[in-house]
């Protein structure tokens, strides 16, 4: 018999309707389409990864988010290995492009996802932020790339951080995290910085990487703030 395929796509928050319909389109060679809407779902990333998990129907399961397509070579690849597998999962490198432009440093290549799962060796997923699935088995990584346009404007990345921060200050906060003062603020910076712009090499990426290595050192002082802020109010 055929092995087949369920596409699960997580639809919500601000939908741009071209990469939408470009994420849709890269899918056409599943068997079935499971689209989650995130807006009408409570839970978190992990809840409704589950929740699409339990309604797709095939042998396995391609998570794709709407800012993400496979390409024909990709979707060649998988009809391949889902069909004489002797592995439970497979990990996709991403390329991820951000303001029009291909990024390949600051972590990001080849920032591989774990997302083509057979179903039944799928335990499921765990994580509020940056969750992550558990999986029975043998896990493979494939070499041909998923594309992921992460961001196109600074805007976005604003409203993503303004989103994101807010769990992870929460996480923080419930892992007992120190109180927050000025040397952990400054702590917290200069390993970012070091980790982006250093040890990552940001700056190879041009102006872009240089942008989006200093966002990220921003974007983590912003969440350390809100543990402050979190701190503050409940001690």
């Amino acid at each position: 018999m055929k092995t087949s395929i369920s596409a699960i796509i997580l639809k919500g928050g601000k939908i741009n309707e071209a990469l939408y319909k470009k994420c849709l389109n890269s899918i056409s060679f599943a068997d079935e389409k499971v689209i989650v809407d995130t807006s009408k779902i409570k839970g978190s990333f992990s809840d409704w990864r589950n929740y699409g998990a339990k309604k797709a129907k095939s042998d396995w399961l391609i998570y794709v988010d709407m800012d993400e397509q496979v390409t024909p070579s990709l979707a060649k690849i998988i009809q391949q290995v889902v069909g004489s597998s002797e592995f439970s999962a497979y990990a996709i490198p991403r390329r991820n492009f951000i303001f029009g432009k291909e990024m390949k440093h600051c972590g990001l290549w080849p920032d591989f996802v774990l997302r083509l799962i057979r179903k039944d060796k799928l335990k499921g997923w765990f994580g509020k932020l940056h969750e992550q699935p558990k999986v029975l088995g043998t896990i493979c990584h494939l070499k041909e790339p998923l594309i992921h346009v992460k961001h196109k404007s600074l805007g976005e990345m604003v409203d993503k951080t303004n989103e994101w921060s807010e769990i992870e200050a929460e996480l923080l906060f419930e892992a007992r995290h120190p109180k927050m003062n000025a040397l952990r603020f400054f702590s917290a910076g200069f390993r970012e910085f070091w980790l982006r712009m250093i040890v990552q090499a940001a700056f190879l990426d041009g102006t872009e990487g240089v942008i989006y290595g200093l966002y990220q050192v921003f974007s983590r002082l912003i969440s350390y703030s809100k543990l402050w802020e979190m701190q503050l109010r409940k001690n």
